[in-house]
Formats: C-alpha cells, sequence, structure tokens
C-alpha cells in the first residue's frame, strides 16, 4: 500500500528542484548542462511515486538529495570549473588550492568521495526495508552496488568520449588531462562507501550491545 510523504521530504525535493532551476540562470556550458541535470530532473520527478510505494527516512532521503544538490552545482560548472576557490577566498579569506597544494580542481574528486559516504545508507535502508536483507548482508550489497555504480558512470564516461564531439566531451568528464582520472575517481568512491559502511557496521553493533 502507497504511504503518505512527509512534508519534511515535500520540502527536500523541493529545494532540490529550485536549485536545479537556479542552476540554468547564465549557464556557463549550456552544451553540457543537458547531460548533467536532465537525469537530476527525471529523479525528482520520479521521486514522489517511488517514495510512496518504497518510502524512506528523512536522514535516507537527505542523503540522496545532498549528493544530487553537489552534483547540480558540480554540473552548472561542468565539474573541473567549479569557483569553489573563489568562493573560499570570499568567505573564509584563504584559497583552498593553494593551502592544500593542489594542482587540479578537485571538486570532482571530492563528489566521488561524498556520493561514496552518502549513497551507502540509503541503500543499506532500502535493502533492509524492502527487501528484506538483514543489516550486515546489507551493508555489504550497498558497498557492491555503489562500487558497481561508480564504475558504470566511468564506462558512461568513456563512451560518450567515442560518441560526441572533442569538446563536449572533454567539458563533461573533466579529466584535467589526467589518464588515471577514471581510477582515482573509483577509488574515492569506493573509500567514501567503505568509511560509510563502516561507520553504520560499528553503530549497529553499539546498538546491538
Amino acid at each position: 500500500m502507497d504511504q503518505p510523504i512527509p512534508r519534511a521530504q515535500w520540502a527536500m525535493l523541493g529545494g532540490l528542484l529550485l536549485l536545479l532551476v537556479l542552476a540554468q540562470i547564465d549557464q556557463p556550458y549550456p552544451a553540457v548542462a543537458p547531460l548533467h541535470h536532465l537525469p537530476t530532473l527525471a529523479l525528482i520527478l520520479a521521486a514522489p511515486f517511488a517514495l510512496r510505494r518504497w518510502p524512506l527516512s528523512n536522514a535516507g532521503l537527505t542523503c540522496l538529495v545532498l549528493f544530487l544538490a553537489l552534483h547540480t552545482i558540480g554540473g552548472r560548472y561542468t565539474y573541473w570549473d567549479v569557483p569553489y576557490d573563489a568562493w573560499s577566498r570570499a568567505i573564509f579569506g584563504f584559497p583552498l588550492d593553494e593551502t592544500f597544494g593542489f594542482t587540479r580542481n578537485m571538486y570532482d574528486r571530492f563528489a566521488h568521495l561524498v556520493f561514496g559516504l552518502l549513497a551507502v545508507p540509503p541503500l543499506r535502508e532500502a535493502l533492509h526495508r524492502h527487501a528484506g536483507i538483514s543489516g550486515r548482508a546489507s551493508l555489504w550489497f550497498a558497498l557492491a552496488i555503489v562500487t558497481s555504480l561508480s564504475a558504470l558512470y566511468e564506462i558512461f564516461e568513456w563512451l560518450l568520449t567515442l560518441v560526441a564531439a572533442g569538446p563536449l566531451a572533454d567539458d563533461y568528464n573533466g579529466q584535467q588531462g589526467d589518464i588515471w582520472d577514471a581510477q582515482k575517481d573509483m577509488a574515492l568512491a569506493l573509500l567514501g562507501a567503505a568509511a560509510s559502511a563502516a561507520g553504520l557496521a560499528v553503530r549497529g553493533s553499539r546498538n546491538d550491545g
């Protein structure tokens, strides 16, 4: 039986939709923007139907919305051109790249790490709640799913370079000259997912104790 969606979850979806709309204003990369933003729009539109059929807790949906918000920001600037350094100067008074010795735009690396961190909790919850998988097994399944999704995304980027014009593929992929970009992105997603799964496992052990 379908369940009503809590007001807090409607607010989260509405906020994400608003951010997606704002990201299109004076869009600096209009040719690439649809590749980033149309899947997010599709997920927002599908979310009410999915959440009625397969409810998630507020915490689980928050994880998904936070990642999609980060993705929306990255998509506006095609990830490799996100001006976080300028934002850091304006807010904190110092540049992140110079402070930490970064020689490339690190937003894409950050996004892959956060994807791993934030994807595991809602996946674990959905597997346990709707598929009847035990708590410990659901963590392993969530870790495997995150790793698989990360690899599939990198394969999609590779296929895009084969079918799209050079500048369009370069703007979307944002490798920034690193031939090991895909492997590093997948490693960070795995690291984030492993850390998230370990944290949930420890918390579960404490609750059991």
